[in-house]
């Protein structure tokens, strides 16, 4: 009876061990994905305003950069503030209608057409805003699609696009959205990790 029971035990922790490394996200097929990945498009397509608070850490040629951002987007403009790892101001950008501003720590204003060649001229390091806050809603913007990968839920792992491959790690539900919480960027000779701390999504 004692053997009987222990063998019960035993046969009970397998089961549950085996039930632990079941994954969390369904198997579904290749049509049911793509379903789900529309729904969460159109879930998410109302989102024409948002503010978020990241960590952002960057390596380039040997080169990095850590610290943390804090990011105003709608529609017409953005404002783009990047801190030190201390917490001290190191540059802040605006885009709108006529172009892109990057004022420095010492209060230098620079201009350019675009936040990417502003960006590698003054801070060494290019920042892709022109898809930017479409992938940072888990979702391609209007350029043509590379390749994409999704998971059971319907939801973005790898993109790419502009030559740019995003990776999607982490997804949470903010104001009753799921965006993504680990974002990773690589590009030729860069990659920008972007670890988004708090959303702040405008309800309707």
């Amino acid at each position: 009876m004692y053997l009987a029971r222990i063998s019960l035990v035993f046969a009970y922790v397998a089961l549950m061990q085996g039930c632990v490394s079941i994954p969390a996200t369904p198997t579904v097929n290749q049509g049911q994905a793509q379903s789900l990945y529309q729904q969460h498009l159109q879930d998410n397509a109302g989102i024409e305003t948002f503010s978020l608070q990241a960590r952002i850490g960057v390596q380039t040629e040997g080169k990095g950069f850590s610290g943390s951002l804090h990011w105003q987007h709608n529609t017409n403009q953005d404002e783009i503030a990047l801190f030190s790892p201390l917490g001290g101001q190191v540059a802040r950008m605006q885009k709108n209608a006529d172009g892109v501003t990057l004022t420095d720590v010492n209060g230098h204003i620079q201009s350019a057409v675009d936040a990417e060649s502003l960006t590698q001229n003054l801070l060494g390091w290019r920042l892709p805003l022109k898809g930017l806050a479409d992938w940072s809603l888990g979702q391609p913007h209007s350029t043509p699609i590379e390749a994409l990968s999704l998971d059971g839920h319907g939801l973005i792992t790898s993109l790419q696009q502009d030559g740019w491959l995003i990776s999607y790690d982490r997804y949470s539900m903010q104001n009753g959205h799921l965006l993504p919480s680990k974002i990773v960027l690589h590009s030729e000779n860069l990659t920008l990790k972007i670890l988004i701390d708090e959303w702040d999504i405008p309800t309707h």
